[in-house]
Protein backbone atom coordinates (compact mmCIF):
# COMPACT_ATOMS: atom_id res chain seq x y z
CA UNK A 1 0.00 0.00 0.00
CA UNK A 2 1.74 3.74 -0.78
CA UNK A 3 1.62 6.70 1.53
CA UNK A 4 -1.72 8.37 0.25
CA UNK A 5 -0.86 11.79 -1.17
CA UNK A 6 -1.24 14.88 1.17
CA UNK A 7 -4.33 17.37 -0.10
CA UNK A 8 -2.01 20.51 -1.33
CA UNK A 9 -5.44 22.76 -0.19
CA UNK A 10 -5.67 21.45 3.24
CA UNK A 11 -5.18 23.89 5.95
CA UNK A 12 -2.40 21.65 7.33
CA UNK A 13 -1.16 21.16 4.23
CA UNK A 14 2.28 21.43 5.66
CA UNK A 15 2.17 19.32 8.74
CA UNK A 16 0.11 16.32 5.95
CA UNK A 17 3.59 16.40 4.04
CA UNK A 18 5.12 15.23 7.17
CA UNK A 19 2.84 12.51 8.11
CA UNK A 20 3.45 11.16 4.63
CA UNK A 21 7.13 11.58 5.35
CA UNK A 22 6.99 10.27 8.75
CA UNK A 23 4.75 7.27 7.62
CA UNK A 24 7.46 6.29 5.25
CA UNK A 25 9.95 6.41 7.79
CA UNK A 26 7.99 4.14 10.33
CA UNK A 27 7.28 1.88 7.12
CA UNK A 28 11.52 1.21 6.73
CA UNK A 29 11.74 1.06 10.61
CA UNK A 30 9.40 -1.71 10.31
CA UNK A 31 11.75 -3.34 7.97
CA UNK A 32 14.69 -2.65 10.31
CA UNK A 33 13.24 -3.82 13.43
CA UNK A 34 12.11 -7.47 12.17
CA UNK A 35 15.86 -7.75 10.04
CA UNK A 36 17.44 -7.02 13.46
CA UNK A 37 14.97 -9.36 15.31
CA UNK A 38 15.59 -11.88 12.80
CA UNK A 39 19.45 -11.04 13.03
CA UNK A 40 19.41 -12.41 16.87
CA UNK A 41 17.01 -14.88 17.22
CA UNK A 42 16.75 -16.84 13.77
CA UNK A 43 19.96 -15.84 11.10
CA UNK A 44 22.92 -18.19 10.92
CA UNK A 45 26.39 -17.13 11.92
CA UNK A 46 27.46 -16.22 7.84
CA UNK A 47 25.11 -14.11 7.21
CA UNK A 48 26.26 -11.52 9.63
CA UNK A 49 27.76 -9.29 6.96
CA UNK A 50 25.67 -9.19 4.53
CA UNK A 51 22.94 -8.33 7.12
CA UNK A 52 24.65 -5.40 8.79
CA UNK A 53 25.76 -3.83 5.51
CA UNK A 54 21.97 -4.26 4.79
CA UNK A 55 21.18 -2.41 8.01
CA UNK A 56 23.75 -0.06 7.69
CA UNK A 57 22.17 1.06 4.04
CA UNK A 58 18.63 1.25 5.98
CA UNK A 59 20.03 3.55 8.66
CA UNK A 60 21.27 5.74 5.80
CA UNK A 61 17.97 6.09 3.82
CA UNK A 62 16.25 6.79 6.70
CA UNK A 63 18.97 9.65 8.09
CA UNK A 64 18.67 10.86 4.31
CA UNK A 65 14.97 10.82 4.76
CA UNK A 66 15.28 13.23 7.97
CA UNK A 67 17.77 15.47 6.51
CA UNK A 68 16.21 16.07 3.65
CA UNK A 69 16.22 19.90 2.79
CA UNK A 70 12.49 20.46 2.30
CA UNK A 71 11.94 19.62 6.00
CA UNK A 72 12.73 22.59 7.84
CA UNK A 73 10.75 25.66 5.68
CA UNK A 74 8.05 22.55 6.16
CA UNK A 75 8.16 22.18 10.06
CA UNK A 76 8.51 25.39 10.17
CA UNK A 77 4.87 26.18 8.14
CA UNK A 78 3.65 23.03 9.94
CA UNK A 79 3.79 25.02 13.63
CA UNK A 80 1.88 28.26 11.94
CA UNK A 81 -1.23 25.82 11.06
CA UNK A 82 -4.02 25.31 12.61
CA UNK A 83 -3.36 22.16 14.31
CA UNK A 84 -4.77 20.04 17.13
CA UNK A 85 -3.51 19.76 20.51
CA UNK A 86 -2.29 16.26 19.54
CA UNK A 87 -1.35 17.30 15.97
CA UNK A 88 0.74 20.02 17.91
CA UNK A 89 2.55 16.91 20.20
CA UNK A 90 2.84 15.11 17.27
CA UNK A 91 4.59 18.07 15.25
CA UNK A 92 6.86 18.24 18.62
CA UNK A 93 7.92 15.07 18.14
CA UNK A 94 8.78 15.64 14.90
CA UNK A 95 11.13 18.64 15.52
CA UNK A 96 12.63 16.50 17.82
CA UNK A 97 13.50 13.35 15.39
CA UNK A 98 15.01 15.78 12.91
CA UNK A 99 16.97 17.77 14.88
CA UNK A 100 18.72 14.61 15.93
CA UNK A 101 19.06 13.51 12.58
CA UNK A 102 20.15 16.71 11.02
CA UNK A 103 23.32 16.89 13.90
CA UNK A 104 24.61 13.57 12.29
CA UNK A 105 26.56 13.10 9.26
CA UNK A 106 25.60 10.20 6.89
CA UNK A 107 29.07 8.77 7.60
CA UNK A 108 28.79 8.47 11.22
CA UNK A 109 25.35 7.02 11.01
CA UNK A 110 26.66 4.61 8.66
CA UNK A 111 30.09 3.65 10.24
CA UNK A 112 28.08 3.29 13.77
CA UNK A 113 25.48 0.81 12.21
CA UNK A 114 28.50 -1.31 10.77
CA UNK A 115 30.68 -1.09 13.67
CA UNK A 116 27.72 -2.03 16.12
CA UNK A 117 26.36 -4.97 14.39
CA UNK A 118 30.44 -6.19 14.03
CA UNK A 119 31.37 -5.77 17.69
CA UNK A 120 28.02 -7.44 18.64
CA UNK A 121 28.27 -10.38 16.46
CA UNK A 122 31.53 -11.04 17.78
CA UNK A 123 30.67 -10.29 21.10
CA UNK A 124 28.34 -13.12 20.73
CA UNK A 125 31.11 -15.82 20.72
CA UNK A 126 33.47 -13.48 22.80
CA UNK A 127 31.77 -13.87 25.74
CA UNK A 128 31.61 -17.40 26.43
CA UNK A 129 35.33 -17.25 25.53
CA UNK A 130 35.61 -14.60 28.42
CA UNK A 131 37.82 -13.17 25.75
CA UNK A 132 38.12 -9.42 26.79
CA UNK A 133 41.11 -8.43 24.84
CA UNK A 134 39.14 -9.89 21.67
CA UNK A 135 35.93 -7.59 22.37
CA UNK A 136 38.30 -4.20 23.40
CA UNK A 137 39.70 -4.35 19.45
CA UNK A 138 35.71 -4.03 17.92
CA UNK A 139 34.87 -1.91 21.17
CA UNK A 140 37.00 1.04 21.02
CA UNK A 141 35.63 1.63 17.32
CA UNK A 142 32.10 1.90 18.87
CA UNK A 143 33.52 3.88 21.92
CA UNK A 144 35.04 6.77 19.46
CA UNK A 145 31.93 6.52 17.20
CA UNK A 146 29.44 7.06 20.48
CA UNK A 147 32.11 10.11 21.86
CA UNK A 148 31.60 11.68 18.32
CA UNK A 149 28.27 11.51 18.39
CA UNK A 150 27.88 12.58 22.25
CA UNK A 151 30.18 15.90 21.20
CA UNK A 152 28.14 16.96 17.90
CA UNK A 153 24.66 16.69 19.88
CA UNK A 154 26.08 17.90 23.12
CA UNK A 155 27.77 20.95 21.57
CA UNK A 156 24.66 21.84 19.67
CA UNK A 157 21.88 20.91 22.54
CA UNK A 158 23.94 22.40 25.18
CA UNK A 159 23.88 19.54 27.70
CA UNK A 160 26.87 17.01 28.68
CA UNK A 161 28.04 14.58 26.04
CA UNK A 162 26.81 11.48 28.11
CA UNK A 163 22.73 13.53 28.66
CA UNK A 164 22.98 13.68 24.66
CA UNK A 165 23.35 10.02 23.79
CA UNK A 166 20.46 9.50 27.42
CA UNK A 167 18.27 11.20 25.43
CA UNK A 168 17.51 9.03 22.86
CA UNK A 169 16.21 6.94 25.65
CA UNK A 170 14.77 9.42 28.14
CA UNK A 171 13.77 12.75 26.14
CA UNK A 172 14.64 15.40 28.84
CA UNK A 173 16.46 13.51 31.53
CA UNK A 174 19.77 15.25 32.77
CA UNK A 175 22.51 12.88 34.49
CA UNK A 176 22.66 15.55 37.41
CA UNK A 177 19.08 14.07 38.16
CA UNK A 178 20.12 10.73 37.67
CA UNK A 179 23.40 10.60 39.66
CA UNK A 180 20.83 12.27 42.44
CA UNK A 181 18.67 9.73 42.77
CA UNK A 182 20.84 7.02 42.55
CA UNK A 183 23.34 8.74 45.30
CA UNK A 184 20.10 8.64 47.37
CA UNK A 185 19.16 4.78 46.62
CA UNK A 186 22.69 3.68 47.62
CA UNK A 187 22.41 5.48 50.68
CA UNK A 188 19.83 2.76 52.06
CA UNK A 189 20.00 -0.20 49.36
CA UNK A 190 22.88 -2.14 50.93
CA UNK A 191 21.49 -1.68 54.82
CA UNK A 192 18.16 -3.12 53.21
CA UNK A 193 20.10 -5.96 51.50
CA UNK A 194 21.55 -7.01 55.03
CA UNK A 195 18.18 -6.62 56.77
CA UNK A 196 15.98 -8.87 54.20
CA UNK A 197 19.03 -11.43 54.14
CA UNK A 198 19.31 -11.55 57.33
CA UNK A 199 15.74 -12.01 57.89
CA UNK A 200 15.63 -14.35 55.17
CA UNK A 201 18.38 -16.66 56.66
CA UNK A 202 15.67 -18.43 59.34
CA UNK A 203 13.49 -18.90 56.09
CA UNK A 204 13.12 -22.54 54.76
CA UNK A 205 12.88 -22.51 51.53
CA UNK A 206 12.18 -25.66 48.99
CA UNK A 207 14.41 -25.92 45.83
CA UNK A 208 12.80 -27.18 42.54
CA UNK A 209 13.47 -30.37 41.36
CA UNK A 210 14.18 -30.36 37.73
CA UNK A 211 15.21 -31.07 35.11
CA UNK A 212 12.76 -28.86 32.87
CA UNK A 213 12.83 -29.87 29.59
CA UNK A 214 12.24 -26.94 27.53
CA UNK A 215 8.94 -27.92 25.53
CA UNK A 216 7.84 -27.74 28.89
CA UNK A 217 8.89 -24.10 29.90
CA UNK A 218 7.69 -22.82 26.73
CA UNK A 219 4.10 -24.27 27.29
CA UNK A 220 3.99 -22.54 30.25
CA UNK A 221 5.21 -19.30 29.51
CA UNK A 222 2.84 -19.58 26.29
CA UNK A 223 0.24 -20.13 28.75
CA UNK A 224 1.16 -17.46 31.00
CA UNK A 225 1.71 -14.89 28.52
CA UNK A 226 -2.58 -15.50 27.51
CA UNK A 227 -3.17 -14.61 31.08
CA UNK A 228 -1.53 -11.48 30.98
CA UNK A 229 -3.33 -10.37 27.58
CA UNK A 230 -0.44 -11.11 25.12
CA UNK A 231 -1.92 -11.18 21.67
CA UNK A 232 -0.84 -14.26 19.47
CA UNK A 233 -2.06 -13.01 16.30
CA UNK A 234 0.16 -9.67 16.68
CA UNK A 235 3.63 -11.21 18.19
CA UNK A 236 5.14 -14.61 18.98
CA UNK A 237 7.84 -15.86 21.20
CA UNK A 238 11.19 -17.48 20.41
CA UNK A 239 14.91 -17.60 21.88
CA UNK A 240 17.74 -15.60 21.96
CA UNK A 241 21.04 -15.00 23.73
CA UNK A 242 19.84 -11.92 25.24
CA UNK A 243 15.98 -11.90 26.23
CA UNK A 244 14.61 -8.78 24.07
CA UNK A 245 11.22 -7.59 22.74
CA UNK A 246 11.29 -6.49 18.88
CA UNK A 247 9.70 -6.18 16.13
CA UNK A 248 6.90 -3.12 15.66
CA UNK A 249 3.58 -2.78 17.58
CA UNK A 250 1.37 -4.68 14.68
CA UNK A 251 3.85 -7.72 15.08
CA UNK A 252 5.89 -8.23 18.29
CA UNK A 253 8.50 -10.61 18.85
CA UNK A 254 9.67 -11.25 22.01
CA UNK A 255 12.25 -13.71 23.29
CA UNK A 256 13.32 -15.36 26.42
CA UNK A 257 16.33 -18.30 26.88
CA UNK A 258 15.74 -21.49 28.35
CA UNK A 259 18.23 -24.20 31.17
CA UNK A 260 17.11 -27.40 31.93
CA UNK A 261 18.14 -26.45 35.42
CA UNK A 262 16.27 -23.29 36.05
CA UNK A 263 12.77 -22.39 34.89
CA UNK A 264 12.48 -19.21 36.48
CA UNK A 265 14.97 -17.59 34.80
CA UNK A 266 12.84 -18.12 31.76
CA UNK A 267 9.84 -18.05 33.01
CA UNK A 268 10.55 -14.52 34.69
CA UNK A 269 11.97 -13.45 31.19
CA UNK A 270 8.92 -13.82 29.32
CA UNK A 271 6.62 -12.01 31.89
CA UNK A 272 8.96 -8.87 31.68
CA UNK A 273 9.23 -9.23 27.55
CA UNK A 274 5.23 -9.85 27.97
CA UNK A 275 4.76 -6.16 29.55
CA UNK A 276 6.60 -4.37 26.91
CA UNK A 277 4.78 -6.39 24.59
CA UNK A 278 1.16 -5.42 26.25
CA UNK A 279 1.94 -1.89 25.69
CA UNK A 280 3.77 -1.89 22.03
CA UNK A 281 -0.21 -3.90 21.37
CA UNK A 282 -2.02 -1.29 22.83
CA UNK A 283 -0.56 1.91 21.42
CA UNK A 284 -2.87 3.93 19.41
CA UNK A 285 -3.16 2.58 15.85
CA UNK A 286 -4.63 5.47 14.71
CA UNK A 287 -0.89 7.51 15.48
CA UNK A 288 1.63 4.22 14.83
CA UNK A 289 2.72 5.90 12.11
CA UNK A 290 4.09 8.87 13.73
CA UNK A 291 6.78 9.62 16.05
CA UNK A 292 3.96 10.70 18.91
CA UNK A 293 2.68 7.02 18.47
CA UNK A 294 5.82 5.47 19.89
CA UNK A 295 6.16 4.28 23.76
CA UNK A 296 7.00 7.77 25.67
CA UNK A 297 10.81 6.60 26.56
CA UNK A 298 12.58 3.60 27.65
CA UNK A 299 11.96 4.17 30.98
CA UNK A 300 8.45 4.37 30.77
CA UNK A 301 8.95 1.42 28.65
CA UNK A 302 10.75 -0.80 31.44
CA UNK A 303 8.07 0.29 33.83
CA UNK A 304 5.57 -1.34 31.85
CA UNK A 305 8.05 -5.03 31.95
CA UNK A 306 8.59 -4.30 35.49
CA UNK A 307 5.24 -4.09 36.34
CA UNK A 308 4.31 -7.35 35.31
CA UNK A 309 7.48 -9.12 36.34
CA UNK A 310 8.28 -7.43 40.23
CA UNK A 311 5.00 -5.90 40.64
CA UNK A 312 2.93 -8.54 39.28
CA UNK A 313 4.88 -12.07 38.97
CA UNK A 314 6.66 -11.80 42.51
CA UNK A 315 3.62 -10.64 44.38
CA UNK A 316 2.32 -13.78 46.56
CA UNK A 317 -1.70 -13.30 45.89
CA UNK A 318 -0.16 -13.71 41.67
CA UNK A 319 2.13 -16.02 42.69
CA UNK A 320 -1.08 -18.38 44.63
CA UNK A 321 -2.75 -17.64 41.32
CA UNK A 322 -0.54 -19.38 38.72
CA UNK A 323 1.17 -22.02 41.49
CA UNK A 324 -1.51 -24.82 39.55
CA UNK A 325 0.25 -24.09 36.37
CA UNK A 326 3.61 -25.00 37.42
CA UNK A 327 2.37 -28.25 39.10
CA UNK A 328 0.55 -28.64 35.28
CA UNK A 329 3.39 -27.92 33.05
CA UNK A 330 6.23 -28.70 35.04
CA UNK A 331 4.75 -31.57 37.24
CA UNK A 332 3.96 -31.53 41.17
CA UNK A 333 5.80 -30.49 43.25
CA UNK A 334 5.95 -28.97 47.07
CA UNK A 335 8.44 -26.39 45.52
CA UNK A 336 5.39 -25.37 43.70
CA UNK A 337 3.26 -24.66 46.88
CA UNK A 338 1.92 -21.16 46.87
CA UNK A 339 3.96 -19.48 49.83
CA UNK A 340 6.86 -21.72 49.04
CA UNK A 341 7.16 -20.72 45.04
CA UNK A 342 7.03 -16.68 46.56
CA UNK A 343 9.56 -16.92 49.08
CA UNK A 344 11.62 -18.46 46.10
CA UNK A 345 11.05 -16.12 43.74
CA UNK A 346 11.69 -13.00 46.36
CA UNK A 347 15.49 -14.48 47.54
CA UNK A 348 17.72 -11.78 48.04
CA UNK A 349 21.21 -12.95 46.67
CA UNK A 350 24.11 -10.76 45.30
CA UNK A 351 25.26 -12.35 42.35
CA UNK A 352 27.22 -11.77 38.95
CA UNK A 353 24.70 -10.90 36.70
CA UNK A 354 22.51 -8.35 35.87
CA UNK A 355 19.38 -10.22 33.90
CA UNK A 356 19.10 -12.60 37.02
CA UNK A 357 19.14 -10.38 40.14
CA UNK A 358 16.47 -10.43 42.49
CA UNK A 359 14.58 -7.27 42.88
CA UNK A 360 16.24 -5.73 45.96
CA UNK A 361 20.02 -6.37 44.26
CA UNK A 362 19.01 -5.17 40.58
CA UNK A 363 19.27 -1.76 41.38
CA UNK A 364 23.00 -1.69 42.16
CA UNK A 365 23.89 -3.52 38.98
CA UNK A 366 22.18 -0.66 36.74
CA UNK A 367 24.02 2.20 38.99
CA UNK A 368 27.30 0.89 38.45
CA UNK A 369 26.74 0.71 35.04
CA UNK A 370 25.65 3.98 34.70
CA UNK A 371 28.75 5.25 36.45
CA UNK A 372 31.45 3.76 34.07
CA UNK A 373 29.36 4.40 30.81
CA UNK A 374 28.88 8.01 32.10
CA UNK A 375 32.67 8.07 32.85
CA UNK A 376 33.77 6.24 29.36
CA UNK A 377 31.57 8.58 27.22
CA UNK A 378 32.70 12.21 29.16
CA UNK A 379 36.45 10.56 28.08
CA UNK A 380 36.84 10.37 31.70
CA UNK A 381 38.01 6.80 31.27
CA UNK A 382 39.09 4.46 28.66
CA UNK A 383 37.45 1.39 27.28
CA UNK A 384 40.69 -0.79 28.14
CA UNK A 385 39.39 0.88 31.79
CA UNK A 386 36.39 -0.92 32.16
CA UNK A 387 37.66 -4.31 33.62
CA UNK A 388 39.04 -2.49 37.07
CA UNK A 389 36.43 -0.16 37.76
CA UNK A 390 34.11 -2.87 37.19
CA UNK A 391 35.49 -5.31 39.54
CA UNK A 392 36.11 -2.41 42.39
CA UNK A 393 32.32 -1.13 41.72
CA UNK A 394 31.28 -4.70 42.08
CA UNK A 395 33.14 -5.52 45.51
CA UNK A 396 31.69 -2.45 46.69
CA UNK A 397 28.62 -2.21 45.77
CA UNK A 398 27.24 -6.16 45.66
CA UNK A 399 30.46 -7.56 47.67
CA UNK A 400 30.83 -10.08 44.74
CA UNK A 401 34.19 -11.15 43.14
CA UNK A 402 34.24 -10.72 39.10
CA UNK A 403 38.22 -10.13 38.49
CA UNK A 404 38.88 -12.10 35.79
CA UNK A 405 35.68 -13.21 35.00
CA UNK A 406 35.18 -11.14 31.57
CA UNK A 407 32.43 -13.85 30.51
CA UNK A 408 30.21 -12.90 33.92
CA UNK A 409 31.04 -9.22 34.80
CA UNK A 410 31.87 -6.54 31.82
CA UNK A 411 31.02 -8.73 29.16
CA UNK A 412 27.92 -9.83 30.42
CA UNK A 413 25.20 -7.48 28.28
CA UNK A 414 24.58 -6.89 24.68
CA UNK A 415 24.28 -3.01 24.90
CA UNK A 416 27.88 -1.63 24.83
CA UNK A 417 28.89 -3.90 21.85
CA UNK A 418 25.50 -2.60 19.97
CA UNK A 419 26.34 0.99 21.58
CA UNK A 420 23.17 1.73 23.44
CA UNK A 421 25.06 4.21 25.67
CA UNK A 422 22.72 6.03 27.72
CA UNK A 423 20.16 3.31 28.42
CA UNK A 424 21.25 1.38 31.58
CA UNK A 425 19.22 4.32 33.99
CA UNK A 426 16.00 3.33 32.58
CA UNK A 427 15.63 0.19 34.21
CA UNK A 428 15.80 1.03 37.52
CA UNK A 429 14.22 4.08 36.73
CA UNK A 430 11.02 2.05 35.42
CA UNK A 431 11.05 -0.11 38.71
CA UNK A 432 10.61 3.29 40.25
CA UNK A 433 7.87 4.51 37.86
CA UNK A 434 6.11 0.76 38.33
CA UNK A 435 6.28 1.27 42.00
CA UNK A 436 4.46 4.30 42.01
CA UNK A 437 2.71 3.24 39.60
CA UNK A 438 0.87 0.36 41.48
CA UNK A 439 0.42 2.99 45.01
CA UNK A 440 -1.60 4.67 42.70
CA UNK A 441 -3.91 1.44 41.89
CA UNK A 442 -4.00 0.33 45.43
CA UNK A 443 -4.88 3.60 46.15
CA UNK A 444 -8.11 3.42 44.27
CA UNK A 445 -8.27 -0.58 44.70
CA UNK A 446 -7.86 -1.72 48.69
CA UNK A 447 -8.95 -5.18 47.40
CA UNK A 448 -6.50 -5.53 44.28
CA UNK A 449 -4.61 -8.48 46.29
CA UNK A 450 -7.66 -10.57 46.56
CA UNK A 451 -8.56 -9.76 43.00
CA UNK A 452 -4.91 -10.89 41.79
CA UNK A 453 -4.91 -14.36 43.81
CA UNK A 454 -8.37 -14.51 42.04
CA UNK A 455 -6.61 -14.14 38.29
CA UNK A 456 -8.60 -10.83 37.82
CA UNK A 457 -5.94 -8.41 36.18
CA UNK A 458 -8.23 -6.42 35.01
CA UNK A 459 -7.90 -3.42 37.55
CA UNK A 460 -3.99 -3.48 36.73
CA UNK A 461 -4.64 -3.63 32.61
CA UNK A 462 -7.24 -1.18 32.83
CA UNK A 463 -5.77 1.20 34.63
CA UNK A 464 -2.13 0.96 32.38
CA UNK A 465 -4.00 0.85 29.00
CA UNK A 466 -6.02 4.05 30.35
CA UNK A 467 -2.92 5.98 32.01
CA UNK A 468 0.21 4.81 30.02
CA UNK A 469 -0.23 2.48 26.56
CA UNK A 470 -3.05 4.79 24.94
CA UNK A 471 -1.06 7.63 25.83
CA UNK A 472 2.29 6.70 23.59
CA UNK A 473 4.05 10.37 23.41
CA UNK A 474 1.45 12.76 23.67
CA UNK A 475 2.59 14.01 26.52
CA UNK A 476 6.04 14.65 27.96
CA UNK A 477 7.46 11.80 30.89
CA UNK A 478 7.02 14.20 33.65
CA UNK A 479 4.00 14.94 32.81
CA UNK A 480 2.73 11.54 31.71
CA UNK A 481 3.55 10.03 35.20
CA UNK A 482 1.70 13.23 37.17
CA UNK A 483 -1.75 12.74 35.36
CA UNK A 484 -1.20 9.40 36.15
CA UNK A 485 -0.25 8.69 39.61
CA UNK A 486 -1.28 12.81 40.84
CA UNK A 487 2.37 13.57 41.32
CA UNK A 488 6.18 13.61 39.65
CA UNK A 489 8.38 10.62 40.19
CA UNK A 490 8.78 9.87 43.53
CA UNK A 491 11.49 7.36 44.47
CA UNK A 492 9.77 6.82 48.00
CA UNK A 493 7.65 4.77 46.34
CA UNK A 494 10.15 2.76 45.26
CA UNK A 495 11.61 2.19 48.70
CA UNK A 496 8.58 1.74 50.88
CA UNK A 497 7.66 -1.03 48.34
CA UNK A 498 10.85 -2.83 48.58
CA UNK A 499 10.71 -2.52 52.65
CA UNK A 500 6.67 -3.66 52.38
CA UNK A 501 7.45 -6.38 50.27
CA UNK A 502 10.85 -7.66 52.00
CA UNK A 503 10.49 -6.99 55.52
CA UNK A 504 6.83 -6.96 56.44
CA UNK A 505 5.44 -10.23 58.21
Amino acid sequence: MTTAQPNSSSATASYDVLCATFTRLYRLSHLGSIAGWDQAAMMPPKGNEARGAALAELQVLMHQTLTDTALPARLQAAAAEPLTAQERASLLEMQRDWQRANLLPDRLVEAQSLAGTRCEHAWRTQRPANDWKGFLENFRPVVTLAREEAQLLSQAQGVAPYDALMAKYEPGAQSADIARIFGAVKTWLPGLVQRVRAKQAGEAVLQADGPFPMEQQRALGLEVMGLLGFDFEGGRLDISTHPFCGGVAEDVRITTRYTADDFVRSLLGIIHETGHARYEQNLPRELLHLPVGRARSMGIHESQSLSFEMQLARSAPFVQFIAPLLNKHLGAQDAFAPDNLTRLLTRVQPGLIRVDADELTYPAHIILRFEIERALVDGAIEAADIPTLWDEKMQAYLGVDTRGNYRNGCLQDIHWPGGSFGYFPSYTLGAMYAAQYFARIRSLHPDLDARLAAGDLSHVMDWLNTHIWSQASLWETDALVQRATGEALNPEHFRAHLETRYLAG
